[in-house]
């Protein structure tokens, strides 16, 4: 079977379903009452709550509370997951050797157990990203202005490192900045920082902030500093010549 479930199962059930997941190296999901204990680079407790257990087949170890989008606690792939009674608990301990450190989940009432065995070989694509607009850039350059010359892609500097570096059609060094979303005055700030990088430069020096649009403040800050904008949007295209819409995850809606 692909699923097991069931709900308000006794003690000898909880462990019966999940040894079965652990050992068919399924998706086990228990919603239950439980405290949980970490100990390793840290120590951590959390009292009796009602919370949800995850354990994947990569050995993933994953506990979440009814709020915020984290685990409250979590152990990595390769975890060795074991389940056993004590006290009249189902007793859940997940162990990593380097680092060495153990999650352990006291599950005292269970409201539901499953265990899902699915089969998921894709990886996700992705677009729309500042990797997405370097790519473009050095396909097609004058998506910048006619006659730049991309020279070199994540250059080092005391700073950090430079999206892209190139030459506009008069020689003069051009330092791009990418972001992906909309722009404020952090992203000025350290295009500034960058082009300063350069003041020994013996040649004038640009700098571009591009983006699909900037702040007002950013805007005004790139001015101040005699500084440039390129508006520019990422590519939005998957590999399989899809767009990324919310269409692709919510499916469309009519009234």
């Amino acid at each position: 079977m692909k699923l097991v479930e069931e709900k308000n199962p006794d003690m000898e059930r909880v462990l019966e379903i999940i040894t079965e997941g652990l050992s068919k190296r399924a998706v086990i999901t228990i919603m239950a009452s439980c405290r949980v204990y970490y100990d390793g680079r840290a120590i951590s407790r959390l009292e009796l709550g009602d919370r949800i257990i995850l354990i994947k087949s990569d050995g993933s170890f994953i506990i979440h509370q009814d709020r915020n989008l984290e685990p409250v606690n979590w152990q990595p792939p390769k975890t060795k997951v074991t389940v056993d009674t004590h006290q009249g608990m189902v007793k859940l301990k997940g162990v990593r050797r380097n680092p060495h450190e153990s999650l352990e989940v006291e599950i005292l009432n269970t409201h539901l157990v499953s265990y899902f065995i699915g089969e998921d070989s894709e990886s996700l694509e992705l677009a729309g990203y500042e990797a997405d607009m370097g790519d473009l850039i050095f396909k097609d350059p004058e998506v910048i202005e006619k006659g730049f010359r991309p020279t070199s892609r994540e250059y080092h500097t005391p700073q950090g490192f430079i999206d892209i570096l190139g030459k506009d059609q008069e020689g003069n060094l051009t330092i791009l900045e990418l972001k992906s979303r909309k722009a404020g005055t952090n992203a000025v700030k350290q295009l500034r920082r960058y082009v300063d990088c350069f003041s020994d430069h013996k040649d004038k020096v640009r700098g571009v902030l591009v983006a699909p649009s900037v702040t007002d403040d950013a805007k005004e800050l790139l001015e101040e500093q005699g500084m440039e904008f390129k508006a520019m949007e990422p590519p939005r295209e998957l590999g399989k010549d899809k767009v990324v819409t919310l269409e692709n995850f919510f499916g469309s809606s009519s009234s």
